[in-house]
């Protein structure tokens, strides 16, 4: 099979199901997984033959998206804040939003002078791939960052991950929700914790709602901000002074959240939204006070 056939292929396999621009994709991602092929190699060479063995490994992967599952969990890998990141079924595939939340903590940090001669403490909770974490770690070098999952599956992802990328952080396994006290003080706090509503599922694409892990992404109708006021609670005993904390939210839910973050004594809520204009990221801070 030529490149030129094996793109005739993949469009005629999944057509029904993907919109052109995303089959075009798929394409150059399955060709530079299995292939080790540029885009710019695809593009100049449309008649070179493809391996056997390459041909058979990306045959099987468009059965799979098929069924709709994330191309990122076929290939096993994902990119985020410009690294790259091992991801399967037992994490979820970071989102161009989160990667906005780490850049507004990176910026902020880098702005704020820091407490001399110490480093800058962290911890993300739920981190799942490790995403978040690794990323603060790798761009604020003065860090020590430890990254909290329910999940031991999720955490040795985030380990694998750490490695991959040349960091070292620490990881701790805990169920926030029933932790009386976070294990350190800390400068930064973050969390991209379960944010979606049971009623909100209507909304979701099948190759989230059929792949991705329930746990990490939904909670109930009844009680949406259980783990942002949980979270809060314990950054209100752990967080040093001048320190932020950092979520990312349920776009629908910025109102209570307000509410939620402004009854605990002395915080002060900041709201972002994302490039689509989605309040989703909030900052949290002590007024008046700075790192």
């Amino acid at each position: 099979m030529t490149l030129k056939d094996l793109q005739i292929y993949i469009h005629k396999r999944i057509e029904r199901l993907y919109p052109e621009g995303e089959i075009r994709s798929f394409y150059f991602i399955l060709l530079e997984h299995y292939a080790h092929l540029s885009r710019s190699e695809v593009l100049a060479n449309p008649q070179q033959q493809l391996l056997t063995v390459a041909e058979s490994q990306i045959i099987a992967a468009i059965e799979e998206l098929t069924t709709e599952r994330p191309i990122q969990y076929i290939i096993g890998a994902t990119e985020f804040y410009g690294s790259s990141f091992e991801v399967d079924e037992n994490v979820l595939i970071p989102r161009q939003e989160t990667e906005e939340l780490v850049d507004w903590i990176i910026t902020e940090v880098g702005e704020r002078s820091g407490r001399e001669g110490k480093p800058i403490r962290i911890v993300d909770i739920g981190c799942g791939s490790g995403c978040i974490a690794i990323s603060l770690a790798k761009h604020l070098k003065n860090s020590v960052v430890t990254a909290l999952d329910i999940s031991e599956n999720a955490l040795a992802i985030t380990r694998r991950n750490a490695e991959r990328n040349g960091v070292s952080l620490q990881t701790l396994q805990a169920d926030v929700l029933t932790l009386e006290a976070l294990p350190d003080t800390y400068d930064i706090i973050v969390s991209n914790p379960p944010y979606v509503r049971e009623s909100e599922k209507k909304e979701i694409q099948r190759n989230v709602l059929d792949f991705e892990p329930h746990l990490a992404l939904f909670v109930s109708d009844e009680n949406p901000l259980v783990f942002y006021e949980k979270i809060t609670q314990l950054a209100s005993q752990s967080l040093l002074r001048g320190g932020l904390l950092f979520f990312e939210i349920n776009q629908y839910l910025p109102s209570e959240m307000r509410t939620l973050i402004e009854g605990f004594f002395g915080f002060q809520m900041t709201l972002r939204n994302d490039l689509l204009d989605n309040a989703r990221m909030v900052k949290v801070a002590f007024e008046g006070f700075s790192l």
